[in-house]
């Protein structure tokens, strides 16, 4: 099956008067390529989430999100009567020294505006009842991503099937053109001679000649190297492993042959029915880059 390197992921939980989200986001990407985003409480688990998304999803470009939110925010909420002490003691030395009227009725006004008033109690350290409930949100998260991932692999699998199919259609098209091409080939160098008055040329040498040369126009190979590639495309996105870089390098294997066609193809049909191909694979090159 297919997956697409796109996908989106989210799970959230609640856990020590705490709302646990986790967001997950994935784009195409050669390599894996995790960017962190979490909350201070859980950093020391940086390595530990970091390997997970890396066994789970393979490649990417990730952005990964996590943070928390207290849920009984009065509870948690106090105020830092050090930092209100100073900035009182520090208030009225200063209105003393510039002889400015200090504060009367409106205290808390002035102090409730000032940096570190409020509190919230630190966690030094996540203990596995926190770390569990919040690890599995994660796993919830990635299963998600993933499920997001098989359903665009889908959509990409039903795009490559109708592309190789047009190219297959038109390789046999082809074939129509291959018989009257050759023939119009002999026939005009036959002319050719024959417009030359009083021209003397070795019969044997001739045919000779013309043999080499239309075997130099011969695309039965290209034909059949490209069926062949084709097939191994197909087989290959049907595979459960991780394929996107098999099927980059086999459609780069089918441009070839059909650049080659395109070559020897002197023939304006044959001509028309290579830049159909040629448009049909683009796609799918385009499509590759997304496939994981």
């Amino acid at each position: 099956m297919i997956l697409s390197m796109t996908g989106y992921g989210k799970a959230e939980t609640i856990v020590n008067e705490k709302k646990i989200h986790v967001e997950i986001k994935s784009l195409n990407s050669k390599n894996i390529d995790i960017t962190t985003h979490i909350a201070s409480l859980f950093l020391s688990k940086e390595l530990e989430i970091r390997s997970y998304l890396t066994q789970r999803l393979i490649r990417g470009k990730i952005d990964f999100y996590l943070w928390s939110e207290d849920i009984n925010t009065t509870q948690n909420t106090t105020f830092n009567e050090t930092f209100i002490h100073s900035y009182i003691e520090q208030i009225n030395k200063i209105s003393a020294k510039e002889n400015i009227p200090t504060p009367k009725d409106n205290w808390w006004e002035i102090l409730s505006k000032l940096p570190n008033i409020v509190q919230q109690p630190t966690v030094t350290e996540v203990t596995d009842d926190l770390w569990l409930p919040v690890m599995e949100t994660i796993k919830n998260a990635v299963d998600h991503l993933i499920e997001f991932r098989q359903q665009e692999g889908r959509a990409v699998q039903a795009k490559f099937e109708d592309k190789l199919n047009n190219i297959a259609s038109y390789l046999k098209d082809i074939s129509k053109y291959e018989g009257c091409r050759i023939e119009k080939i002999k026939q005009n160098i036959l002319d050719g001679l024959k417009s030359l008055r009083n021209a003397e040329y070795d019969q044997n040498r001739l045919e000779q000649e013309m043999i080499y040369y239309i075997e130099k126009l011969d695309i039965n190979e290209e034909k059949q190297r490209l069926a062949n590639h084709l097939d191994y495309f197909t087989q290959t996105m049907n595979q459960e492993d991780n394929q996107g870089k098999k099927l980059g390098f086999i459609s780069q294997e089918m441009g070839r042959e059909i650049n080659t066609l395109g070559s020897k193809s002197n023939q304006a049909d044959m001509q028309n029915l290579v830049v159909k191909m040629k448009d049909e694979l683009e796609q799918i090159k385009e499509q590759v880059l997304n496939v994981l």
